[in-house]
């Protein structure tokens, strides 16, 4: 079966007086950021902005892309709906980041990253606990890392470890083994966000 990636583009309105204004609480250099559906909003925005600032990065976001910014970036303005990805580009990348959603400029807070990583200290010491484990694997092309998985279950020796393997990882069927103490996450790296109890395997 051939699979057809089709990009939803968001009709959503830019108001050029609200970036204009907006633009005054960032800093000239800075990484500009979006969701595949806001690519023409991006577009838009990053030429309103280039008149005061200069962007070091362009980027589409997903939800499994670790991106690395220039050194010179200062911070990070993400164009998308809700704080999912601003949250870990705020964790992973250490600079501010903002996020345009419908016109209202907000920023990442020192709160959200700290819960972030709260969570992510809990998750990775139930893993040290934990006597059974689970390795999830998934077979979607760019997210299937089979020899990590192998890998870690052959250096796991204290534990009893066994892989899941899915196209879909969904953290509901997670219940149905109860007798699995901690997760290990070879696919996407925001899973850990939503679900507690899992480690992304770049943590171990």
């Amino acid at each position: 079966m051939k699979t057809l990636f089709i990009p939803v583009k968001s009709k959503s309105y830019i108001d050029k007086s609200l970036i204009q204004q907006a633009s005054k609480k960032l800093p000239i250099n800075i990484a500009l950021c979006y969701s595949i559906q806001y690519l023409s909003q991006a577009k838009e925005i990053k030429s309103l902005l280039e008149k005061n600032h200069k962007i070091t990065k362009f980027l589409h976001v997903l939800g499994c892309s670790k991106p690395i910014f220039p050194k010179q970036t200062k911070a990070i303005l993400l164009i998308t709906d809700g704080k999912f990805h601003a949250i870990s580009l705020a964790h992973e990348s250490k600079l501010p980041v903002y996020v345009l959603n419908g016109n209202k400029l907000e920023k990442v807070s020192s709160e959200e990253i700290e819960n972030l990583e709260k969570k992510k200290k809990v998750s990775y010491v139930k893993f040290l606990n934990a006597k059974k484990i689970g390795i999830l694997v998934s077979t979607k092309p760019g997210q299937q890392n089979m020899k990590k998985a192998i890998e870690l279950k052959n250096k796991s020796k204290d534990k009893d470890s066994y892989l899941f393997i899915s196209n879909n990882i969904g953290e509901n069927e997670f219940e149905n083994f109860p007798d699995i103490e901690s997760w290990i996450n070879t696919a996407c790296p925001r899973i850990d966000m939503n679900e507690k109890g899992v480690v992304n395997i770049g943590d171990i």
